[in-house]
């Protein structure tokens, strides 16, 4: 167990009135600087909580914005939701699958980004719909998804 992490959930354990108010914004703090939650954290966490491992697991599983596995520094979610899904979501992350070179769910070797499916992104209005890194993108171009979501061409540069 790191230090810091005792420190912050006294801090946390100070600002809300139990373990379980103090639980998520703990998990969001150490993701943050760590990246993920490992089995080891969430052992951890529970311990400074005196919480069951299997509650402190089942919070961090339920959230989709909490990561049990190693991510990329740019995590892109896909909204496969029903409106999505109608506007060429499939479209859009066959597009990014290929531009990547991986599947959902993984991660480019580089460690830069991390492809994953959102169930819904709660903008069926501006479908199809992506967030990188928590930032929203409304109706993505789904012929260069990689200009808008991902800051580059999918076009080979040609040098005279």
């Amino acid at each position: 167990m790191k230090p810091e992490w005792k420190e912050w959930a006294r801090e946390f354990k100070e600002q809300y009135p139990g373990a379980n108010s103090a639980l998520m914004p703990l998990l969001h703090r150490i993701q943050a600087h760590e990246g993920w939650l490992s089995d080891e954290t969430i052992h951890d966490v529970a311990t400074l909580f005196d919480l069951p491992e299997s509650y402190v697991e089942s919070v961090a599983s339920f959230y989709s914005l909490f990561y049990r596995h190693k991510v990329g520094k740019n995590v892109v979610h896909v909204c496969v939701g029903l409106s999505c899904a109608l506007a060429g979501s499939d479209h859009l992350m066959e597009k990014l699958e290929h531009h990547l070179g991986i599947k959902e769910g993984q991660t480019t070797a580089d460690g830069e980004y991390t492809l994953l499916e959102a169930e819904c992104l709660a903008a069926c209005n501006a479908a199809p719909v992506a967030q990188v890194n928590l930032r929203y993108f409304e109706r993505v171009d789904l012929e260069r998804p990689e200009e808008t979501l991902l800051g580059t061409s999918s076009e080979k540069e040609v040098t005279p």
